[in-house]
């Protein structure tokens, strides 16, 4: 197979999750039975896991939450007569 003409090159960020998704397919592999992995093996990948991944048990959200409303609402009328004759009998409908 010929060289590649145009090289990919992959960002930190890029090489990072290629490596944590390689730790996580042996340690499937370790739980499915067909990758045999010593103790310190699993504790190292551990290890690096809990490294590159955040701990999302510490994630927590602090502060207020605001909302802008805005509400249309008919013309104040003096009387019925007078709303009425500015909706009459169809109502209105949205913009």
């Amino acid at each position: 197979m010929p060289a590649r003409v145009k090289k990919i090159r992959h960002d930190e960020n890029t090489r990072a999750k290629i490596k944590v998704g390689n730790i996580i397919a042996r340690l499937n592999g370790l739980i499915a039975g067909t990758i045999d992995m010593p103790p310190h093996a699993v504790t190292a990948a551990l290890g690096l896991l809990r490294k590159a991944l955040p701990d999302l048990t510490s994630v927590e959200h602090s502060g207020e939450i605001s909302t802008t409303k805005v509400i249309r609402t008919p013309n104040i009328s003096t009387d019925t007569a007078a709303w009425l004759q500015q909706h009459g009998d169809k109502p209105e409908t949205l913009q």
